[in-house]
């Protein structure tokens, strides 16, 4: 049976002090250099991204970012380069999450060119799909991700999407504290590892989803104990470090 190295990914959103992220990152370098098969990754806001790296040095800790310009570089105040990030000697960065998606009204299309904008620049994106309630309560669950996904694999191919991790984030259970249950994962996650298997089979088989949606220390065992649910996106819960170990703990088995 093929094994897929499980990620446990802490999007840090826009939170923390420069003393509080030092300790949170201090302790998830701890995580990291622990015995178990589990990857850990963090991603603070931009402006904590070298405090981050500092942290990290001598562990195998992730530091990546929570977004990326579609533009290499410029008059596009308050944008950051993928160069910029690679720079800075981070490996990882979140596309199109659903904040990014609701907030900054990314299209499709847009989540898709900054995926391929990551690539190019030797990045790992890390490409967020999900529904929101209203979607899920009209049965579009399945479709929903499917266009989601159509359009990055369109862009990128199943070569791109191999050079990439999935989160799928239910929108409507996203710091709500509402949580899909694991069957509800699975299935999502078995609908879009489909959608890739149409390109590449081998592709899928590799290929790492992540689950992120109010994951917690009590629910993360069930989630990560599904087929095809390699690790979580994990949101509040991540700034909490023991909450976090616990989260890390499950992924460990």
């Amino acid at each position: 049976m093929l094994m897929r190295t499980k990620l446990i990914a802490g999007n840090w959103k826009m939170n923390g002090t420069q003393a509080q992220v030092q300790a949170w990152a201090r302790a998830a370098a701890e995580l990291s250099g622990q015995d178990g098969g589990v990857e850990v990754a963090i991603f603070p806001s931009h402006v904590h991204l070298s405090l981050c790296r500092q942290a990290a040095t001598g562990s195998p800790l992730i530091v990546g970012a929570q977004d990326l310009s579609l533009h290499r570089s410029g008059a596009y105040t308050g944008e950051v380069g993928g160069e910029m990030l690679v720079d800075l000697q981070l490996s990882h960065v979140l596309v199109g999450h659903s904040e990014r998606r609701s907030y900054h009204h990314e299209t499709d299309a847009v989540v898709a060119a900054k995926t391929a904008r990551a690539l190019e620049c030797g990045l790992t994106p890390v490409v967020c799909v999900g529904e929101t309630l209203a979607e899920r309560d009209a049965d579009a669950t399945e479709a929903v991700l499917s266009r989601q996904l159509e359009a990055v694999l369109d862009q990128v191919g199943s070569e791109g999407i191999a050079r990439c991790v999935l989160a799928y984030e239910p929108v409507w259970a996203i710091g709500t504290g509402r949580t899909a249950t694991p069957e509800q994962a699975q299935a999502a996650h078995r609908h879009l590892r489909d959608i890739v298997t149409r390109r590449s089979a081998i592709v899928a088989s590799l290929l790492r989803i992540l689950y992120g949606g109010s994951v917690k220390g009590s629910n993360a065992q069930s989630l990560f104990a599904q087929a095809d649910v390699d690790g979580g996106l994990v949101g509040g819960a991540s700034l909490d470090p023991v909450e976090f170990a616990t989260i890390v703990g499950a992924a460990r088995g």
